[in-house]
């Protein structure tokens, strides 16, 4: 499997069971600037909180999956 979309699989998951994404860094309004590491924090109903990290292209890729999602809301 790509290792560049195993933090997106990741995070699919825990939307699936009804977890919010938290917090993105860096923002995902930020400069497009290369980023070499990318925090997502997702919060879940229980109160469970996850992080994913991603670096280098996993993190380009993270960050751009994020994005697409908020916009679709």
């Amino acid at each position: 499997m790509n290792s560049t979309i195993q933090p997106i699989i990741e995070l699919q998951k825990l939307l699936s069971v009804n977890c919010k994404i938290e917090n993105v860094y860096p923002m995902i309004a930020a400069s497009d600037a290369e980023v070499n590491i990318v925090t997502v924090t997702v919060i879940c109903p229980q109160g469970a909180k996850h992080t994913i990290r991603a670096y280098r292209e996993e993190g380009s890729a993270l960050r751009e999956y994020v994005r697409l999602l908020l916009l679709k809301k």
